[in-house]
C-alpha cells in the first residue's frame, strides 16, 4: 500500500513539473515572437518613411507637370499647337463616385 501511494505522489509531482515546464516553454516562445516583432518595427518604419518621401516627391512632380504656367508654355510650343480649349457642348461630364 505504501509503495502504491508513493508511486501516486511521484507521478503527480512529475505531472505538475511537466505542466509547469510546458507552460514556461509556451511563455518563452511567446516572448520570442514578441521580441522578433519589436525588432522588425524599426525596419518597417524606415520602409514607411521611404515610401512617404517617394509619394511626396511624386506628388510634387505631378503638381509641377500640371501647373498652369507649364501648360501655357506647352500650348505655345509647335508640337502642342493643335490643341484647343473645348466648347461646353463638347465636354463630357462623368458622375462622381461615392466618396
Amino acid at each position: 500500500m505504501k509503495k502504491k501511494n508513493q508511486f501516486s505522489v511521484t507521478f503527480r509531482v512529475f505531472i505538475c513539473i511537466a505542466a509547469a515546464g510546458l507552460t514556461l516553454y509556451a511563455y518563452v516562445e511567446k516572448q520570442n515572437e514578441l521580441t522578433e516583432l519589436r525588432l522588425a518595427i524599426p525596419m518597417l518604419s524606415k520602409e514607411v518613411k521611404i515610401i512617404q518621401e517617394e509619394n511626396t516627391r511624386l506628388n510634387y512632380e505631378i503638381e509641377q507637370f500640371e501647373s498652369p504656367v507649364l501648360l501655357m508654355e506647352r500650348m505655345r510650343q509647335p508640337e502642342f499647337s493643335h490643341l484647343k480649349f473645348p466648347y461646353l457642348n463638347e465636354e463630357i461630364f462623368l458622375p462622381r463616385g461615392k466618396d
